[in-house]
């Protein structure tokens, strides 16, 4: 846990939406140990139950099983809540698959908890988005005032999202946070095929097949530790100064995605070979983003060793894989 950075608001009761998620259990974890009171929302569409097992009995601990486009479940969540934080998401791997499913997620989504937040007189709003919405990069580093031209159906799903948050502030007053997230690991990522890169690439080395990068892995990432996304959220909750601010949520390690691949198999093992594949739709060459708002702002400082984070989430899987060995 972060040191603790004078926090002027205080949340007493949380709606997370995508609990069971990788971020979302990392969040609602670290409220728990907080003692604030967590309504865990999740349809489990992605989500995990066994994420949220350590917290079941637990006195302030509320589990619903529900889908955010769902209006009167959302309603139903909000009673007695003074923070939500938005977590819920249609994938990026999901959007070509079904892209309308996409976008009744990611943006019809955000509109159903959006009016139910405004409808119980919820204080604070904190909304989880991507970098994503800014494509291709035309100046670099980015910042939160570079142009919106997403590349991919989740880019513009996402963006959609936003749109409706910063409506919904100027229009009813709603005290709200966007959060714009790049390339988060740590564990409990999802590792199948839909998961993110360092997961999949962790779970093939385990398994001993090849790491598959899609191009040819020269695309740059900047990887952020989910432990720095949870205390964004928590400081982006409790900070005023939060009030209808975008931030850009990510660490300023540039890592090529070979780089990544060929850290992953030093650790795990040399001989497994890396293959190429085509490059996947809508995906962004180069990032290079500016965290300096977020960093001044909200104080936040991310974590800059992404070996000892790579090794802290191989540990992880390390277990993970163990276990369901001895099933």
């Amino acid at each position: 846990m972060l040191a603790n950075t004078g926090h002027n608001r205080k949340i007493r009761r949380a709606l997370v939406t995508g609990a069971a998620g990788f971020i979302g259990s990392h969040l609602t974890e670290a409220l728990l140990k907080q003692e604030i009171s967590v309504v865990a929302f999740d349809d489990y569409s992605a989500g995990k139950p066994e994420n949220l097992n350590p917290f079941r009995g637990m006195k302030n601990f509320e589990n619903i099983h529900g889908d955010v486009t769902d209006a009167k479940a959302v309603s139903d969540a909000m009673t007695g809540v003074d923070t939500v934080f938005h977590q819920a998401a249609s994938k990026k791997t999901i959007c070509m698959r079904d892209p309308s499913r996409d976008l009744e997620v990611n943006a019809g989504g955000s509109l159903r908890l959006l009016q139910a937040a405004v409808a119980a007189g919820v204080e604070k709003y904190v909304h989880a988005s991507t970098g994503s919405v800014y494509g291709e990069p035309v100046t670099m580093p980015q910042n939160e005032q570079h142009r919106l031209h997403p590349v991919s159906l989740y880019g513009v799903s996402k963006l959609a999202g936003e749109n409706y948050v910063n409506t919904f502030a100027a229009q009813f007053g709603i005290d709200a946070t966007i959060l714009r997230y790049f390339h988060v690991y740590g564990p409990r990522q999802e590792s199948s095929d839909v998961g993110g890169v360092v997961s999949i690439f962790l779970r093939r080395a385990l398994q001993d097949k090849p790491l598959l990068v899609h191009g040819d892995g020269q695309q740059m990432r900047t990887f952020t530790w989910v432990g720095d996304i949870v205390e964004a959220n928590i400081r982006s909750a409790t900070m005023p100064v939060a009030r209808g601010k975008i931030y850009n949520c990510a660490s300023g390690i540039r890592v090529t995605v070979n780089e990544l691949a060929s850290m992953v198999l030093k650790r795990v093992n040399p001989k497994i070979k890396i293959t190429h594949g085509d490059p996947l739709p809508g995906d962004i060459r180069e990032f290079d983003v500016d965290n300096s708002l977020i960093k001044r702002e909200l104080g936040l400082e991310f974590e800059r060793d992404f070996e000892r984070g790579l090794n802290t989430t191989l540990d992880w899987a390390l277990s993970e894989f163990a276990a369901k060995q001895t099933i």
